[in-house]
Protein backbone atom coordinates (compact mmCIF):
# COMPACT_ATOMS: atom_id res chain seq x y z
CA UNK A 1 0.00 0.00 0.00
CA UNK A 2 1.33 3.24 -0.83
CA UNK A 3 0.38 6.53 1.21
CA UNK A 4 -0.23 9.76 -0.61
CA UNK A 5 0.89 12.76 1.27
CA UNK A 6 -1.59 15.43 1.63
CA UNK A 7 0.96 18.31 0.24
CA UNK A 8 0.45 19.14 -3.32
CA UNK A 9 3.29 20.42 -5.10
CA UNK A 10 2.54 20.80 -9.04
CA UNK A 11 4.81 21.39 -11.36
CA UNK A 12 4.07 21.52 -15.41
CA UNK A 13 3.61 18.06 -17.20
CA UNK A 14 4.04 16.52 -13.35
CA UNK A 15 7.81 17.09 -14.09
CA UNK A 16 10.93 17.95 -12.18
CA UNK A 17 14.01 17.90 -13.78
CA UNK A 18 16.16 19.92 -11.25
CA UNK A 19 15.57 17.40 -8.89
CA UNK A 20 18.97 15.44 -7.36
CA UNK A 21 19.30 12.31 -5.10
CA UNK A 22 19.25 12.11 -1.51
CA UNK A 23 17.45 12.34 1.39
CA UNK A 24 15.48 15.22 0.55
CA UNK A 25 14.32 13.68 -3.12
CA UNK A 26 12.48 10.47 -1.21
CA UNK A 27 9.01 9.62 -3.80
CA UNK A 28 6.10 11.52 -2.34
CA UNK A 29 2.47 10.75 -3.53
CA UNK A 30 -0.09 13.35 -3.86
CA UNK A 31 -3.53 12.66 -3.22
CA UNK A 32 -5.36 10.31 -5.73
CA UNK A 33 -8.17 12.78 -6.41
CA UNK A 34 -5.98 15.48 -7.40
CA UNK A 35 -8.69 17.00 -9.44
CA UNK A 36 -9.63 14.04 -11.44
CA UNK A 37 -13.24 12.78 -12.11
CA UNK A 38 -14.18 9.54 -10.00
CA UNK A 39 -15.11 7.12 -12.09
CA UNK A 40 -16.54 4.20 -9.78
CA UNK A 41 -16.96 3.77 -5.88
CA UNK A 42 -16.79 0.19 -4.80
CA UNK A 43 -15.98 -2.30 -1.58
CA UNK A 44 -14.54 1.06 -0.40
CA UNK A 45 -12.49 1.65 -3.32
CA UNK A 46 -12.46 4.60 -5.79
CA UNK A 47 -11.32 4.36 -9.18
CA UNK A 48 -9.83 7.27 -10.96
CA UNK A 49 -8.97 8.06 -14.81
CA UNK A 50 -7.12 10.37 -16.43
CA UNK A 51 -4.22 10.67 -13.94
CA UNK A 52 0.24 10.35 -15.27
CA UNK A 53 2.59 9.05 -13.24
CA UNK A 54 3.58 12.91 -12.15
CA UNK A 55 0.45 13.30 -10.93
CA UNK A 56 1.04 10.80 -8.04
CA UNK A 57 4.83 10.98 -7.79
CA UNK A 58 5.91 14.36 -6.83
CA UNK A 59 9.89 14.13 -6.87
CA UNK A 60 12.47 11.79 -9.50
CA UNK A 61 13.40 8.94 -6.95
CA UNK A 62 16.84 8.19 -5.94
CA UNK A 63 19.14 6.73 -8.63
CA UNK A 64 16.88 7.62 -11.48
CA UNK A 65 18.13 10.22 -14.12
CA UNK A 66 16.56 12.78 -15.22
CA UNK A 67 15.54 11.43 -18.59
CA UNK A 68 14.10 8.63 -17.34
CA UNK A 69 12.17 10.83 -14.79
CA UNK A 70 10.42 13.19 -17.37
CA UNK A 71 9.95 9.94 -19.98
CA UNK A 72 8.14 8.55 -17.22
CA UNK A 73 6.00 11.29 -15.50
CA UNK A 74 4.27 11.78 -18.76
CA UNK A 75 3.15 8.38 -19.00
CA UNK A 76 -1.09 7.83 -18.17
CA UNK A 77 -1.77 5.71 -15.85
CA UNK A 78 -5.54 5.26 -17.22
CA UNK A 79 -7.35 3.88 -14.13
CA UNK A 80 -5.74 4.28 -10.44
CA UNK A 81 -7.09 2.16 -7.76
CA UNK A 82 -7.15 4.04 -4.06
CA UNK A 83 -8.77 3.60 -0.47
CA UNK A 84 -12.08 5.56 -0.40
CA UNK A 85 -11.38 6.62 3.42
CA UNK A 86 -7.32 7.63 2.94
CA UNK A 87 -5.44 9.23 0.60
CA UNK A 88 -3.31 5.73 -0.43
CA UNK A 89 -2.95 4.20 -3.64
CA UNK A 90 -3.26 0.96 -4.11
CA UNK A 91 -2.38 -0.19 -8.14
CA UNK A 92 -3.07 1.03 -11.29
CA UNK A 93 -3.92 -0.11 -14.40
CA UNK A 94 -2.99 0.64 -18.13
CA UNK A 95 -4.65 -0.29 -21.36
CA UNK A 96 -1.94 -0.32 -24.38
CA UNK A 97 -1.86 -1.45 -27.80
CA UNK A 98 0.87 -4.06 -28.89
CA UNK A 99 3.48 -1.50 -30.15
CA UNK A 100 6.53 -2.31 -31.63
CA UNK A 101 7.93 1.68 -31.61
CA UNK A 102 11.13 1.77 -30.07
CA UNK A 103 10.46 5.21 -28.02
CA UNK A 104 7.16 3.59 -27.04
CA UNK A 105 9.25 0.63 -25.15
CA UNK A 106 11.39 3.33 -23.77
CA UNK A 107 9.36 5.22 -22.05
CA UNK A 108 7.60 1.71 -20.66
CA UNK A 109 10.91 1.05 -19.72
CA UNK A 110 11.40 4.35 -17.75
CA UNK A 111 8.02 3.97 -16.19
CA UNK A 112 8.76 0.67 -15.02
CA UNK A 113 12.02 1.59 -13.61
CA UNK A 114 9.72 5.15 -11.55
CA UNK A 115 7.20 2.39 -10.12
CA UNK A 116 9.46 0.08 -8.93
CA UNK A 117 11.67 2.42 -7.29
CA UNK A 118 8.38 3.84 -5.06
CA UNK A 119 6.86 0.21 -4.95
CA UNK A 120 3.89 1.18 -7.34
CA UNK A 121 1.63 -2.11 -8.35
CA UNK A 122 0.46 -1.81 -11.89
CA UNK A 123 -0.96 -3.97 -14.27
CA UNK A 124 -0.90 -3.19 -18.14
CA UNK A 125 -2.92 -5.01 -20.55
CA UNK A 126 -1.99 -5.20 -23.64
CA UNK A 127 -4.35 -5.70 -26.11
CA UNK A 128 -5.57 -4.43 -29.73
CA UNK A 129 -9.43 -4.03 -28.63
CA UNK A 130 -9.41 -3.99 -24.60
CA UNK A 131 -9.57 0.11 -23.53
CA UNK A 132 -9.95 1.86 -19.93
CA UNK A 133 -12.97 3.85 -21.52
CA UNK A 134 -15.29 1.15 -22.53
CA UNK A 135 -13.63 -1.66 -20.95
CA UNK A 136 -11.92 -0.59 -18.08
CA UNK A 137 -14.50 0.01 -15.45
CA UNK A 138 -15.47 -3.47 -15.58
CA UNK A 139 -12.10 -4.84 -15.45
CA UNK A 140 -11.51 -2.83 -12.61
CA UNK A 141 -14.62 -3.95 -10.52
CA UNK A 142 -13.38 -7.11 -11.71
CA UNK A 143 -10.13 -6.80 -9.91
CA UNK A 144 -11.42 -5.10 -6.74
CA UNK A 145 -13.72 -8.24 -6.11
CA UNK A 146 -11.15 -10.78 -7.04
CA UNK A 147 -8.70 -8.50 -4.57
CA UNK A 148 -11.34 -8.95 -1.65
CA UNK A 149 -12.21 -12.86 -1.92
CA UNK A 150 -8.66 -13.96 -2.11
CA UNK A 151 -7.86 -11.67 0.95
CA UNK A 152 -10.99 -12.77 3.01
CA UNK A 153 -10.23 -16.46 2.31
CA UNK A 154 -6.74 -16.86 2.69
CA UNK A 155 -6.14 -19.38 5.41
CA UNK A 156 -9.60 -20.12 5.21
CA UNK A 157 -12.05 -23.25 3.12
CA UNK A 158 -12.89 -19.99 0.63
CA UNK A 159 -9.42 -20.40 -0.86
CA UNK A 160 -10.60 -24.15 -1.88
CA UNK A 161 -12.73 -22.49 -4.68
CA UNK A 162 -10.82 -19.62 -6.43
CA UNK A 163 -13.02 -16.44 -7.07
CA UNK A 164 -12.94 -18.08 -10.66
CA UNK A 165 -14.13 -21.18 -9.97
CA UNK A 166 -17.20 -20.05 -7.95
CA UNK A 167 -20.24 -21.68 -9.92
CA UNK A 168 -23.47 -19.97 -9.63
CA UNK A 169 -26.38 -19.46 -12.55
CA UNK A 170 -25.26 -17.37 -15.50
CA UNK A 171 -27.29 -14.13 -17.17
CA UNK A 172 -28.67 -16.80 -20.14
CA UNK A 173 -29.60 -19.22 -17.68
CA UNK A 174 -27.46 -22.10 -17.37
CA UNK A 175 -24.97 -22.69 -14.51
CA UNK A 176 -21.04 -22.20 -15.06
CA UNK A 177 -18.23 -20.17 -13.80
CA UNK A 178 -19.94 -16.63 -12.92
CA UNK A 179 -16.60 -15.29 -12.70
CA UNK A 180 -15.60 -16.00 -16.14
CA UNK A 181 -15.09 -12.54 -17.81
CA UNK A 182 -15.83 -14.63 -21.04
CA UNK A 183 -18.98 -16.47 -19.79
CA UNK A 184 -21.15 -13.86 -21.88
CA UNK A 185 -18.75 -13.95 -25.32
CA UNK A 186 -19.28 -17.22 -25.51
CA UNK A 187 -23.49 -17.16 -24.93
CA UNK A 188 -23.05 -14.77 -27.95
CA UNK A 189 -20.98 -16.94 -29.59
CA UNK A 190 -23.79 -19.62 -29.49
CA UNK A 191 -26.52 -17.51 -30.89
CA UNK A 192 -24.05 -15.83 -33.63
CA UNK A 193 -24.05 -19.37 -34.90
CA UNK A 194 -27.59 -20.35 -34.55
CA UNK A 195 -28.30 -16.69 -36.27
CA UNK A 196 -25.69 -18.07 -39.16
CA UNK A 197 -23.48 -15.65 -38.74
CA UNK A 198 -20.78 -18.00 -37.28
CA UNK A 199 -19.35 -21.11 -38.83
CA UNK A 200 -18.74 -22.53 -35.46
CA UNK A 201 -20.47 -21.86 -32.06
CA UNK A 202 -17.41 -23.18 -30.14
CA UNK A 203 -15.14 -20.24 -28.90
CA UNK A 204 -11.63 -21.63 -28.09
CA UNK A 205 -9.04 -20.63 -26.54
CA UNK A 206 -5.15 -20.73 -24.90
CA UNK A 207 -2.90 -19.36 -21.95
CA UNK A 208 0.25 -19.44 -20.95
CA UNK A 209 2.94 -17.47 -18.82
CA UNK A 210 6.05 -16.40 -20.07
CA UNK A 211 8.97 -17.48 -17.74
CA UNK A 212 10.94 -14.16 -18.03
CA UNK A 213 7.68 -12.02 -19.36
CA UNK A 214 4.18 -11.57 -19.12
CA UNK A 215 0.81 -13.67 -18.79
CA UNK A 216 -0.73 -14.15 -22.58
CA UNK A 217 -4.50 -15.00 -23.18
CA UNK A 218 -5.06 -16.48 -26.82
CA UNK A 219 -8.84 -16.59 -27.74
CA UNK A 220 -11.13 -17.38 -31.36
CA UNK A 221 -13.78 -18.87 -32.94
CA UNK A 222 -14.47 -19.69 -36.82
CA UNK A 223 -16.78 -17.02 -38.38
CA UNK A 224 -16.06 -18.29 -42.10
CA UNK A 225 -14.93 -21.98 -42.69
CA UNK A 226 -11.33 -21.91 -41.88
CA UNK A 227 -11.41 -18.59 -41.23
CA UNK A 228 -11.07 -17.15 -37.37
CA UNK A 229 -11.26 -14.02 -35.51
CA UNK A 230 -8.67 -14.30 -33.36
CA UNK A 231 -7.82 -12.23 -30.11
CA UNK A 232 -4.23 -11.98 -27.80
CA UNK A 233 -4.22 -10.67 -24.33
CA UNK A 234 -0.56 -10.13 -22.64
CA UNK A 235 -1.01 -8.96 -18.79
CA UNK A 236 2.71 -7.41 -17.48
CA UNK A 237 2.14 -7.58 -14.04
CA UNK A 238 4.55 -5.51 -11.72
CA UNK A 239 4.05 -6.03 -7.58
CA UNK A 240 0.46 -7.07 -7.83
CA UNK A 241 -1.71 -10.07 -6.78
CA UNK A 242 -4.80 -9.79 -9.21
CA UNK A 243 -7.16 -12.31 -6.91
CA UNK A 244 -6.83 -14.67 -9.79
CA UNK A 245 -4.05 -16.22 -11.96
CA UNK A 246 -2.62 -14.14 -14.37
CA UNK A 247 -2.53 -16.04 -17.45
CA UNK A 248 -6.29 -17.43 -17.38
CA UNK A 249 -7.20 -13.89 -16.67
CA UNK A 250 -5.13 -13.13 -19.95
CA UNK A 251 -7.49 -16.09 -21.35
CA UNK A 252 -10.97 -14.70 -19.72
CA UNK A 253 -9.66 -10.89 -21.08
CA UNK A 254 -9.06 -12.46 -24.76
CA UNK A 255 -12.62 -14.04 -24.58
CA UNK A 256 -13.73 -10.87 -23.64
CA UNK A 257 -12.31 -9.14 -26.18
CA UNK A 258 -14.09 -11.68 -29.27
CA UNK A 259 -16.88 -11.26 -27.27
CA UNK A 260 -16.75 -7.28 -28.04
CA UNK A 261 -16.39 -7.87 -31.60
CA UNK A 262 -19.14 -10.34 -31.68
CA UNK A 263 -21.87 -7.63 -31.28
CA UNK A 264 -19.92 -5.14 -33.70
CA UNK A 265 -19.11 -7.96 -36.30
CA UNK A 266 -21.96 -6.35 -38.92
CA UNK A 267 -20.86 -2.75 -38.93
CA UNK A 268 -17.34 -3.82 -38.11
CA UNK A 269 -15.87 -6.28 -40.62
CA UNK A 270 -12.96 -8.14 -38.72
CA UNK A 271 -9.59 -8.99 -40.31
CA UNK A 272 -9.35 -13.07 -39.74
CA UNK A 273 -6.88 -15.27 -39.83
CA UNK A 274 -6.65 -18.60 -41.93
CA UNK A 275 -6.91 -21.20 -39.39
CA UNK A 276 -3.55 -23.13 -40.76
CA UNK A 277 -2.41 -19.86 -40.02
CA UNK A 278 -3.31 -19.75 -36.54
CA UNK A 279 -2.68 -23.40 -35.98
CA UNK A 280 1.33 -22.65 -37.73
CA UNK A 281 1.29 -19.78 -34.85
CA UNK A 282 0.33 -22.02 -32.28
CA UNK A 283 3.06 -24.61 -33.22
CA UNK A 284 5.45 -21.98 -32.75
CA UNK A 285 3.96 -21.48 -28.94
CA UNK A 286 4.39 -25.02 -28.66
CA UNK A 287 8.06 -24.87 -30.13
CA UNK A 288 9.00 -22.05 -27.08
CA UNK A 289 7.62 -24.20 -24.04
CA UNK A 290 11.22 -24.43 -22.75
CA UNK A 291 10.24 -20.53 -22.16
CA UNK A 292 6.95 -21.37 -20.64
CA UNK A 293 6.83 -21.02 -17.00
CA UNK A 294 4.19 -24.12 -16.43
CA UNK A 295 4.77 -25.51 -20.38
CA UNK A 296 2.44 -25.93 -23.03
CA UNK A 297 -0.65 -28.25 -21.90
CA UNK A 298 -2.52 -27.42 -25.80
CA UNK A 299 -0.58 -29.92 -28.01
CA UNK A 300 -4.13 -31.21 -28.98
CA UNK A 301 -4.54 -27.40 -30.39
CA UNK A 302 -2.10 -27.70 -32.98
CA UNK A 303 -4.39 -30.20 -35.27
CA UNK A 304 -6.75 -27.48 -36.01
Amino acid sequence: MIVILDSVDRRQDGVDATMTGGEDSRPAMIPVGAGRGEVLLRAGRRVYAGLRLGDLIRRRPTGLTANQWNLAAREPLDLVVGAADADQVEFAVQFRPPSPDPAARRAERAMAAVTAAVGLPVLRIVSTTLNATEHGPGILTYLIDARRYAEGGAGTEVAAVGFRDIIGRLPDGRTGAVNDLGALARADAVEAYVARRLADPILRGLHVRWTAGPAEGWAWVEVRPGECLVERVSLEVHRLSCGVDPARLAEDLATLAVGDRLRRLEADIPVLVDRAELRDDIQRLRDRREELADGFPYDHLCQL
